[in-house]
């Protein structure tokens, strides 16, 4: 069991509300708990993001039917309120539509960032504000604590392989003044221990996927729902030319893909590029995934200074591109097309449309610095194959 949680409000806890978002899962009800030990007003806040019909059933589903009911058992159990607000609309407007359209341009989308940014961290950050509290409490795995200028920053959780600063990166840094992360020095081990010692009813329960609102995980199914454009038949391209075969919607694919490409070649291949004019996917060999360059867009600066300055300066960071891959060295650098990432050592397989976040140091526990969305790389660009007569 840890000790009394401090969010860094400043006086006692019994002084100060806050609306813990309860997602029904293990991390934040013991979030909750710890706060309503420690004192705090706490208030509980589920939010039903689409219709919840479909997935009370489903494992790995979240913020849907059975975790409602769990969030408010929990919040029962430890003896706070509990409150459900109906966001569908805004997270399918901000979210789900955002994600399919994302999928229809031949990008491969990251949607737990849109949810954190905006709908989390605006729409119920908001509410949080309309409710009187000083802090809107997560139980997500990162941490922030208060710089020498009195600012807060955010950094990695301790736990490598539990920490999600990846999916947050887009966070301002008004937003993180009133934003509070107490698991970040946490292991889920710890975590569920904790549940067990409370007695929560969720200490085992599995966790959620990462696409909360895709049936049984075919997110193809809303993607052609929504941008049947998506899942329109068309050619697979080799690099020289060379036309390999067909697909069935470029929706299917992801750069760096190997596998599900349906192709009988002496040698392996890789998805290198999607072009979604022309609805081609297109294949090489594994040395043309190599990236060295990155181009970003919507780009959000948690660093010192402004980001015109710290880019104009070559600033040196560590970046993600994709959020199971480990930090690698690299440099911010002014580009004509805006904010551009050189990786020292290369990647391959970056994906546009996935994330790429910056970080101070490699380890666990390192500040975040930012990221943006990878609008490109500098891999191989499909090839301008004549039209047929």
């Amino acid at each position: 069991m840890i000790g009394p949680v401090d969010l860094d409000l400043g006086g006692t806890p019994q002084r100060h509300r806050v609306v813990v978002a309860m997602s029904g899962g293990v991390d934040s009800s013991v979030v909750a708990a710890l706060l309503a030990r420690a004192g705090y007003d706490v208030l509980g806040v589920t939010l039903q993001l689409y219709d919840h019909g479909a997935a009370t059933h489903r494992k790995g589903a979240c913020c849907a039917g059975q975790d409602i009911r769990d969030a408010r058992e929990v919040a029962g159990r430890i003896g706070i309120p509990h409150y459900v607000l109906d966001y569908e609309s805004r997270f399918r407007d901000a979210v789900i539509d955002r994600f399919a359209a994302s999928y229809a341009a031949g990008e491969t989308p990251v949607p737990c960032v849109d949810c954190n940014q905006r709908v989390k961290f605006a729409d119920l950050l908001s509410t949080a504000r309309d409710l009187g509290a000083a802090a809107l409490v997560t139980g997500h795995y990162v941490s922030t604590c208060r710089l020498p200028d009195g600012r807060r920053a955010l950094f990695r959780a301790s736990d490598e392989d539990r920490d999600q600063s990846y999916f947050l990166y887009a966070t301002t840094s008004a937003q993180l003044e009133l934003l509070r992360f107490p698991l970040g020095d946490l292991t889920k081990a710890e975590t569920r221990a904790i549940a067990r010692d409370i007695g929560l009813p969720v200490a085992d329960k599995h966790d959620s996927q990462d696409i909360c609102f895709v049936p049984q995980g075919r997110y193809s199914d809303v993607v052609e729902r929504l941008k049947p454009e998506a899942a329109e038949p068309g050619d697979i391209v080799h690099l020289d030319g060379r036309v390999l075969g067909r697909h069935a919607g470029i929706m299917r694919f992801t750069v760096g893909q190997r596998r599900g490409l349906g192709l009988a070649s002496p040698e392996p291949l890789y998805v290198v590029a999607l072009d979604a004019a022309r609805r081609r996917v297109v294949v090489g060999p594994r040395e043309a995934l190599a990236a060295r360059r990155i181009v970003l867009r919507e780009v959000n600066w948690l660093g010192d200074g402004d980001l015109a300055v710290a880019v104009a300066a070559r600033q040196q960071v560590y970046v993600k591109v994709r959020s199971t891959r480990p930090p690698q060295a690299a440099t911010l650098v002014p580009g004509a097309d805006g904010v551009e990432v050189h990786l020292d050592d290369g990647e391959d397989g970056v994906a546009p449309g996935q994330a790429c976040v910056f970080y101070q140091s490699p380890g666990g526990g390192a500040r975040v610095l930012g990221g943006g969305v990878i609008r490109r790389a500098d891999i191989a660009e499909p090839v301008q194959t004549p039209a047929v007569a």
